[in-house]
């Protein structure tokens, strides 16, 4: 059975009990003997494994590749990923490239499973090991990340997604894309896109809307919320931390107005 990460407040109050206590829960949660023996596990096979149909046939590896990308719900889902992981990258067309959600290519583009002529022909390559370690430090490193997540998430799913958004946000701050490309990723990152329509006010039938209308959208709210619509300006510090406080006082509102409706009706009921 897994322990939740509770915090004992959620909202505005218990994100910054996170911040504080984040890194030691951290360190408590790398020792945990079951994170060591799925990293040790995954580590260990990835020495000899050389092509996604061996590595989606391992559940502990596989368990720790998806939960490194925040994908562990697709561990069921076989015969997908081995296609996405061999995916032709350069193919623009290839299923990595079309999906949405670009958590599955950033799955692919780290295995490098497409790449067939990057890969060794032997396992005593000279070159191997070191490749595969550091894959194997990333992916263990990300792994811990999007678990200590999950398990913060098992206590309050509103920390849970802001701790996603202020580590994706700054990992988009890193790259060269443009502010569109940028902001489309949000739109197809569904943890991602959760806290964005929350913070900006954008109800459910924001999805409905066409997708260069959802574009357009998320730039106005940023505009109003921090005064730029430039992806790079929100993922500021100080601008992603203004996103995350609006988020989780507008889903704490949320959380209210359910229960006080919830409360009314068993009232009604009642009588």
């Amino acid at each position: 059975m897994t322990l939740p990460i509770s915090f004992g407040l959620g909202g505005i109050a218990g994100w910054k009990v996170l911040q504080r206590m984040e890194e030691r829960q951290k360190e408590i949660l790398a020792k945990d003997p079951v994170i060591q023996r799925q990293t040790d596990h995954f580590r260990d096979r990835l020495e000899i494994t050389g092509t996604a149909e061996e590595l989606v046939g391992d559940y502990r590896m596989l368990s720790v590749a998806l939960g490194a990308f925040g994908l562990h719900d697709d561990i069921g889902n076989k015969a997908f990923i081995k296609k996405v992981m061999e995916s032709d990258l350069d193919d623009r067309k290839s299923l990595a490239n079309r999906l949405t959600d670009k958590r599955y290519l950033r799955l692919a583009e780290a295995f490098g499973f497409h790449d067939r002529d990057a890969q060794t022909e032997h396992p005593e390559d000279a070159k191997k090991p070191a490749s595969k370690a550091d894959l194997a430090d990333r992916i263990s490193s990300a792994f811990l990340d999007r678990e200590f997540e999950r398990r913060v998430g098992l206590g309050d799913e509103s920390l849970r997604l802001a701790l996603n958004a202020q580590r994706e946000i700054e990992s988009f701050s890193t790259r060269d894309s443009s502010d569109k490309t940028l902001w489309y990723e949000v739109l197809g990152s569904p943890p991602l896109r959760k806290v964005f329509e929350t913070a900006f006010g954008y109800g459910t039938q924001f999805g409905k809307l066409p997708l260069d209308r959802q574009l357009k959208e998320m730039m106005k709210g940023a505009e109003r919320l921090i005064g730029s619509s430039s992806f790079k300006t929100m993922a500021e510090p100080e601008n992603t931390e203004k996103l995350i406080r609006n988020f989780l006082v507008r889903s704490e509102i949320a959380t209210i107005t359910g229960q006080n409706r919830f409360s009314a009706a068993l009232a009604l009921l009642s009588q």
